[in-house]
């Protein structure tokens, strides 16, 4: 499972770094963009329900960049919440061993 997230965040990172490599980050400068790798495909629809990347032509795509950061904000506030729980969670139970 930690695996596949993993897999999952490195092709969510591919797709946006190469749109911001590529300076993609308006509907004038949208580039085509249809990756070779499955995954990278597959996480394309997600990133555009979540208004990440938008499309403006058929695969033609750019990162939409304050979505993007207010995204990642998003993900790394529930990651810390989740470590928080982890390290409460074992603190409480080393206490009450």
């Amino acid at each position: 499972m930690a695996t596949a997230a993993a897999a999952v965040g490195a092709a969510i990172r591919r797709v946006t770094s190469h749109l911001m490599a590529a300076n993609a980050v308006s509907p004038e400068s949208a580039i085509t963009f249809v990756p070779d790798r499955r995954l990278q495909r597959r996480v394309i629809p997600r990133l555009l329900r979540r208004g990440v990347i938008v499309e403006t032509r058929p695969d033609t795509y750019y990162l939409d960049v304050p979505a993007y950061e207010a995204w990642r904000g998003r993900m790394r506030r529930r990651a810390a919440i989740g470590i928080g729980t982890v390290v409460v969670a074992g603190a409480l139970a080393a206490l009450l061993a």
